[in-house]
This record gives C-alpha cells, structure tokens and sequence, in this order.
C-alpha cells in the first residue's frame, strides 16, 4: 500500500491478516548488516577481482567480451531467480531457511567455479552461483518490509545499505590478496556468504506468516507484471534500473580499465589498484549510507536525497573522463561513493514505502530486484561494445547519463515526498 503524497505520520504497511510489522529486534539490524556484508564481498570479490582475473587467463586476447557474455548470460540467471525465490519464500511464510539453504547453496557454487577451465564453465558455474545468491538475497530483502515498522525504514536501509561499503571492502581485497590462487579465493567468499546465513537463521527470531497457496504459472507472471503497473513502484524501477545500469557498466569492467586506460604510478598494478580504491570509495559510501538514510527519516523526505545522489553519481563519472589519471580515480572512487551509498539506502527506503501489498513483499522487492540484475544483462554486453567501437571514455559517458536519468525518474512519485 502506497502512502499518501502528504501523510505526516508514517504508518506501518498491514499485513494480510491485519497485523502490522512488529518492532524490530534489537539484534536484527546488526544481522541485516552481516548478511547483506556477506553478500557484496562475494558479489564485488568475484565480479571485480576473481572472474575478470580468470577469464583473462583462459583467454587473454578476448577478455572484454568474454567477460561481457559470462556477465549478460549470470545476470539472466540473476534476473530468473530472484523474483522466483522471493514468490517461494512469500508462499512458504518463512525467510529463516531460503536465506540459510542459499547461504549453503553458495558454497557449493563457489567451490565449482574455482575448479573449472574452460569460459564455457566458467560460465554455468557463475550461472549457479547467482542462482543461489539469489534466493539468499531475495529472501534477505524482505526482512525489512516483514518486520521493520515503516518510521525505522530509512534507518534500517541504513544497516543493510552500509553492507555494500564494508562487504566491497572485504571482498576485493580478500580476493586481491588470493588473486594467485582463485579457487582459495572463491572458496573463501563461498564461506563468508555461509556464516552469514547461519548466524542470520539461528539469532533472527522470525514470526511466520500465513502460508500463501500455490498459483498457476499464468497467475505468478500476471502478478509480477501487475505490481509494475502500480505508478509509483514503477518510477521506481525505473530510476534504480538506469542508474545500476551505468554503475556496473563501468563497475564490472574496473580492473580492464586500470590495465588499458589510467595512467598507473610505476609498480602500482591494477590488482592492487584496486585494493586501494575500494576502501576509499568504502569510507564515503559508509558515511553517506548512515547520513542518508539517517537524514531522510528525520526530514521524512526520500526523493530530495535519491535525486540529487543520482545526479552526484553522474558528476563522478565525469572525473575519469577529464583526468585519467591515478589521482582522477581516486577522486572518481570518493565521489561515487558518496553518491552511491546515500543513493541504495534512500531508495530502498522509499521503495518499501510504496510496495502495493505487505503480504506479497517478498514477490514484489524480488521484481524490483529485477531493477539491480536486469541492468546487469545489459551492462555487460552494451559495456563490451562500446569500449570495442570507443574505448573507455565513452563508456564513462554512457554511465553519466544513465545516472541523470535515474535521477530525473524519481520526480513523478507521488506516493512519497
């Protein structure tokens, strides 16, 4: 239920049975913020460091579009699963066991990749890997809307949102540092995801919700394309998607651009580059998630903070266009940063807040999931591309605009100020 353009007491989304979200848990936000920790150092370790690292070492001469197709082709499997999982976790009344049996799933999905040899293998097993990650993810996403009250969203995003800075941080230069030995590497971030499931399932206290019954096939995909005819919910798919498709367009190609386009300091390599840019964009990132979604509770405002964080993020990628440079990228990584925390913690907030029904949360935060891995399709073929016709700095352009446009896309909410 979407809240009125002008409500001035927040109030909590019911449930189906007429109950609304309890109190959270004073230990829920802390757990929110190791699971969600979990997963962006497994997401960003892999995605930055490991597979850009083993595809080029299967296939140096393509690695551009070799690691466009394994990108595109993951995030179809990313884009599958999620909206599938969160419709099976709502079904099932529970969180507790998707996000443990995805925790677990991950292990065995890591300890694939880091065995195989061939890109085609490569591949499949990244293709599993998100599909497990997946139904952790989803069913993680919905413990915000199961059972944060509505007043706390923004500071609640803020836990789960500080989970990006921290997690990147661990991720890359955990796997920077076993970039010599990636099935270490990947084994590793398989685990963390796994001890993270395991304190999340036995320390959450969960209340179960009624079982939902099944539906026909024909009805589940009406109901996720329905969800996206509400007005508000779909401005805000739209505005995550476009500014998620320029971030990991530029994002996921990261160690290709330290290798083939900025200027290095001599004995600097891009592997290391890397570890020092991500805690910088860390630091900012973690400072503008907390303020954010801090900020935007007490102003109760949420499109004045996702708008201009948009529009500070195509500011960012305008740095490496004007300076590239090692410098320039470490100006680039603080900004974006800033830009990107304040950014994914305001505007899960403000989705929250305009989720057509509580009871089918998880089916509809899994549908705007589709706005973070759908882009992810795209991101890498469309990324691949326009570096072959034009090299990096058109791609840092491309970014730029799609972030203005994500920007511009929040302003026709109504259902939230």
């Amino acid at each position: 239920m979407a809240l009125s353009p002008t409500h001035d007491v927040p109030q909590d989304v019911p449930r189906s049975d007429g109950e609304t979200p309890a109190p959270a848990s004073r230990g829920l936000l802390p757990l929110l913020f190791t699971g969600n920790t979990a997963m962006y150092a497994l997401y960003l370790g892999v995605g930055s460091v490991l597979l850009p690292l083993q595809i080029e070492h299967l296939d140096p001469a393509h690695k551009v579009a070799n690691l466009g197709l394994v990108g595109g082709v993951s995030a179809i499997f990313a884009t599958l699963f999620n909206p599938l999982a969160g419709a099976l976790s709502d079904r099932s009344g529970r969180r507790n066991p998707w996000i443990l049996g995805g925790g677990l799933a991950a292990v065995a999905a890591m300890a694939l990749l880091g065995s195989v040899n061939s890109v085609l293998l490569v591949c499949i097993a990244w293709c599993l890997g998100q599909a497990a990650m997946n139904f952790y993810q989803a069913a993680l996403t919905s413990v915000v809307p199961d059972r944060v009250p509505v007043e706390r969203r923004g500071t609640a995003s803020a836990a789960v949102g500080l989970g990006l800075p921290v997690g990147s941080t661990l991720g890359v230069l955990a796997a920077s540092a076993l970039s010599d030995h990636l099935r270490t590497g990947y084994l590793v971030l398989g685990l963390l995801v796994a001890l993270a499931a395991v304190l999340f399932s036995g320390l959450a206290r969960e209340r179960r919700m009624p079982a939902k019954q099944p539906a026909p096939l024909h009805e589940q995909a009406a109901a996720f394309l329905g969800v996206l005819r509400e007005p508000d919910f779909r401005w805000a798919f739209i505005g995550r998607a476009l500014l998620v498709l320029g971030y990991f367009a530029v994002v996921g190609y990261q160690l290709y651009i330290l290798q083939d386009h900025i200027r290095l300091p001599d004995g600097l390599t891009p592997e290391k580059a890397i570890a020092i840019l991500t805690p910088v964009s860390a630091v900012t990132m973690a400072l503008s998630t907390v303020a954010g979604g801090v900020l935007s509770d007490r102003l109760d405002r949420r499109k004045l903070f996702v708008g201009l964080s948009a529009a500070l993020s195509a500011l960012a990628l305008l740095i490496p266009v004007i300076s590239p440079s090692w410098p320039g990228m470490l100006v680039f990584s603080a900004v974006n940063g800033l830009a990107f925390g304040c950014f994914m913690a305001v505007d899960t907030a403000l989705v929250t807040m305009v989720l057509p029904k509580a009871e089918d949360a998880a089916r509809d935060m899994g549908v705007l999931n589709i706005a973070n891995a759908g882009p992810q399709i795209v991101a890498p073929f469309v990324a691949s591309a326009v570096v072959g016709l034009g090299g990096y700095t058109p791609l840092f352009l491309l970014g730029a605009a799609l972030a203005v446009a994500g920007a511009l896309a929040v302003r026709p909410i109504r259902g939230v100020r």
